[in-house]
């Protein structure tokens, strides 16, 4: 038995998200999905901290439990302000181990920010403040720096980051947990960055719909309550950490360079070559996760720390029918083979991690069989996004090289 945690998401308050999420969707999702462990997403919102408290059950320290799943107090803040001479904009995200924890650094947040406004509150203080905050109100509190390298809101971000963590951070580095590498990168990306191998390497859905919970996860050998989470990610302890579920970081819409107005993807080599400018309106590209990577990597694609985390790559189960039907996502006909699989193999990552070809050709068919099986074999192609748009994946005879890119 494993223990899969996807610790970011993000609840019905905050902005750009679905209004059908609450503890039951959420719960029933999570069952769907094959989650264990799932964050609350925005505890500091004041009606969500409500919510919460009336119908979360205290299981263990930090864990709770509703609809048979367990939940982890989470929020996801944005920082802006203003550091040697640049805007800075970075999220973070916090693992509270209880509710007076929330509370107390909620009564922090508002006594200068309005927390009701959006479940991810936007405040004015350095990244390093937050950090120190955490540490005063409870040790316990996981903190956790979020998709390090998108563009505009992350510790990395080509728009508003640092060069370096020890810049960002000086001696306060000590107070990070982990870090998140986002949809847009992979472990073997973060691997280039030789900065970075003290820390360990989670990755999370960040989801603002029920489908998306799980589109990346943590998988443990075994349940684990705040306290044993903080220490097995401060200890990259391998044996409890087995690995991490990946996007193709292709697939992540800030992955390559460019300019979605425009309709304009570039690779970093090609960027450079141009200047970093935009061949149709002559304005700076937005720069991409992997054009980032390539500036601050001390290390060749390939190369490994001496101690890392595992990882793999999954597509979502409905992408993978919807390529092969070649309908809609969110059409009855996909709907009706995903279903059909879950019933059988009770859950999505059953299906996609642990169930066997033949098996899964009796219930959906020899060609969404084969595509789950290339899919685990890395045997897809990627049209990589950029600038905010998703890249395009395929799954139907073709073949992915890893480090293509690279």
């Amino acid at each position: 038995m494993t223990y899969i945690a996807d610790l970011h998401i993000h609840s019905r308050y905050s902005r750009a998200t679905s209004s059908k999420i609450n503890l039951d969707t959420l719960s029933e999702w999570a069952r769907i999905k094959g989650i264990d462990l799932l964050a609350t997403g925005d505890a500091l919102h004041p009606l969500w901290i409500k919510e919460l408290q009336r119908k979360l059950k205290e299981k263990d320290v930090g864990i709770y439990e509703y609809g048979g799943i367990d939940f982890i107090l989470e929020t996801e803040i944005s920082t802006i302000y203003k550091d040697r001479g640049k805007l800075r904009k970075i999220h973070v995200v916090l693992l509270f181990p209880d509710f007076t924890s929330v509370q107390k650094y909620a009564d922090f947040l508002s006594k200068r920010w309005d927390l009701s406004y959006d479940g991810r509150p936007i405040v004015g203080l350095h990244v390093k403040e937050l950090f120190r905050e955490a540490k005063e109100i409870d040790e316990r509190i996981v903190i956790i720096p979020a998709h390090i390298w998108t563009p505009w809101f992350s510790i990395f971000g080509s728009n508003s980051g640092y060069n370096s963590l020890e810049e960002c951070c000086g001696p306060d580095i000590y107070l990070i947990d982990a870090l998140e590498t986002g949809l847009s990168s992979d472990p073997p990306m973060n691997w280039m960055v030789s900065e970075l191998d003290d820390f360990a390497l989670v990755s999370n859905s960040d989801a603002h719909s029920l489908e998306n919970l799980g589109r990346e996860a943590n998988v443990f050998a075994r349940r684990l309550n705040i306290v044993e989470l903080k220490r097995v990610l401060r200890e990259k302890d391998s044996n409890t950490f087995l690995y991490t579920i990946e996007f193709f970081p292709e697939e992540g819409k800030y992955h390559f360079d460019g300019h979605r107005i425009c309709k304009v993807s570039m690779s970093p080599e090609e960027s450079i070559k141009n200047n970093n400018i935009c061949p149709v309106c002559g304005r700076q590209l937005t720069l991409g996760v992997l054009h980032r990577v390539y500036e601050l990597a001390d290390r060749k694609y390939g190369q490994k720390p001496e101690r890392f985390i595992p990882y793999k790559r999954l597509i979502p189960l409905k992408e993978i029918i919807s390529d092969i039907l070649k309908k809609g996502k969110n059409t009855k006909a996909v709907d009706n083979v995903y279903q059909k699989l879950i019933a059988f193999f009770n859950n999505e990552f059953n299906v996609l991690l642990n169930a066997k070809r033949e098996e899964i050709a009796r219930i959906a068919g020899n060609e969404i069989a084969t595509a789950i099986h290339n899919v685990r074999e890395e045997k897809v192609k990627v049209e990589p996004g950029y600038d905010g748009v998703y890249g395009k994946i395929s799954v139907k005879n073709t073949r992915f090289k890893d480090g293509l890119l690279f």
